[in-house]
């Protein structure tokens, strides 16, 4: 567990890092490109994050959780991930033209055919990563986060500030792909071989079977308010759902890599040696609830400072539909390790049930409750998901054997935490606003230092598990501080 706790805050601190670079990327291209560009793009990337489904085939999460690793197996791996990734470029290429003309908007095209090159060098650093993530190797992990976000970067401003549009995203994760790839290929992680073979298909195709319906179909789910809203709506109402999507997520963009550092290995780990799963997964759940609750309610109260301090207020509009999409995130941050433990214990399948049902509810909500505004549409999202907790709780506890009050009583304090947390940030947030104050961003900073307090206090009064994390990771810092140079 040491060496697993000391990989995580190294692989926090690193993908925080490039999650921060990202994000201040983002703040500047919303201030050169429209929310129509940005439009443009989310329209394209939605459908190609679908094809990214049937690239991985499961490939990652199989390397992840195999309990033997041989170069046999390495190779086949492989082999797969280079005949579907090459395969699904060349559709995406082909196909561009038919999805620019469905969606009548002509900038897809070229957009598409920039991100179809990219899936040519997916598998470099896709199989290498997954190899990586098994051996909690963060150093290296870490190094290709480096690297892989300084070419995002580099290409991504200046093709935007040069008035290349929406291409400019696509070329720059073209550019973190290549960058990526050839770290590791420098780095070398262990068991990687990058000569294919297709001898041992079997396992793999057996678990990418399951793994690859759960995979669609949550790619299926995620894209579709993207394609719904850019077909009833406009590019503009994507682009500012798009922009609220992101302003809810901030924490997962900056917490993201960390809540699923080794989660695949280490659920597949403890139930390969026989360990009770329930009280891994309540406790994983309430450590990442304990913060990402909190978050996710001061991002909806303070929801207009946030917006207009961090993308100007030509994104006002999309400040309404910041509460329902957190309250969607909120939801979804209670199953967020179910996917995981469902490929722990070999029934990676088992995750796809609840997604279809919420993609299927958000298709009908959306065309029902839909009026032709954005905060409708962020309402009808936020129901498909609450529709979907059943579900989710009869599996837990069919094939976990994780129980329902268990599971309540490990979110308890989270929502208490919460609770305390959401009363300071809005009693907080309407006295600032009754100051001379001006600045967006200074009034959150100034929000930030009581409900800090307020967060920190709820946590050490509750003895909520997420304290005796910081303390345990605190105290291991302070004693390297003290040995001996």
């Amino acid at each position: 567990m040491t060496s697993f706790r000391k990989s995580l805050i190294i692989n926090f601190f690193s993908s925080s890092g490039a999650t921060m670079a990202q994000f201040v990327i983002s703040l500047i291209v919303a201030r050169l490109l429209s929310p129509s560009e940005i439009g443009i793009y989310s329209i394209a990337v939605v459908l190609v994050n679908i094809a990214h489904v049937f690239r991985d085939f499961g490939v990652s999460t199989y390397l992840q959780r195999e309990a033997e690793l041989t170069s046999g197996k390495v190779r086949s791996a492989m082999g797969v991930a280079y005949a579907i990734a090459w395969f699904i470029a060349f559709c995406i290429f082909v196909s561009s033209g038919m999805v620019s003309r469905y969606f009548g908007y002509s900038e897809i095209q070229p957009v598409m055919h920039i991100l179809a090159i990219s899936f040519l060098f997916i598998p470099f650093s896709s199989v290498a990563l997954a190899l990586l993530l098994r051996e909690y190797d963060a150093t290296k992990i870490a190094w290709g986060a480096f690297w892989g976000t300084f070419a995002y970067a580099v290409v991504c401003l200046g093709l935007a500030y040069t008035g290349h549009g929406a291409q400019s995203l696509a070329w720059a994760n073209l550019a973190n792909v290549l960058a990526t790839g050839i770290t590791y290929l420098w780095l070398k992680p262990l068991h990687m071989y990058y000569l294919p073979r297709f001898r041992e298909l079997g396992g793999i195709i057996r678990f990418g079977g399951g793994a690859l319906a759960t995979n669609l179909i949550k790619s299926v789910n995620d894209a579709l308010p993207d394609l719904i809203l850019g077909k009833i709506g406009s590019a503009r109402q994507v682009g500012l759902v798009s922009r609220a999507n992101s302003t809810v997520n901030i924490f997962i963009y900056v917490a993201g890599s960390a809540m699923n550092f080794g989660s695949q290995s280490y659920f597949a780990k403890a139930h390969h040696s026989g360990q009770p799963l329930a009280p891994m997964l309540h406790r994983s759940i309430g450590l990442v609830t304990g913060v990402g609750w909190p978050t996710l309610a001061i991002t909806a109260i303070a929801a207009q400072d946030i917006v207009v301090g961090l993308y100007s207020d030509i994104w006002l509009d999309a400040v309404p539909v910041v509460t329902p999409l957190a309250l969607m995130a909120s939801i979804g941050l209670m199953f967020y390790y179910h996917p995981a433990t469902f490929n722990a214990i070999g029934r990676p399948y088992l995750a796809a049930i609840p997604l279809l049902i919420t993609a299927l509810s958000r298709i009908v909500l959306t065309v029902v409750l839909f009026s032709g505004n954005i905060v409708s549409f962020g309402w009808a999202l936020a129901l498909a998901t609450l529709a979907t907790m059943p579900v989710w709780l009869i599996l837990q506890k069919k094939h976990l054997k994780c129980k329902v009050v268990p599971l309540f009583a490990a979110l308890l304090p989270s929502a208490i935490v919460t609770l305390c947390t959401g009363i300071v940030g809005a009693v907080a947030i309407h006295l600032i606003h009754q100051t001379p104050l001006q600045s967006p961003i200074i009034r959150v900073l100034v929000m930030a230092i009581p409900v800090a307090i307020a967060w920190l206090l709820s946590l050490r009064l509750l003895r909520h598990p997420l304290y005796e994390e910081m303390l345990i990771v605190l105290s291991g810092i302070v004693s390297r501080l003290k040995r001996p140079a």
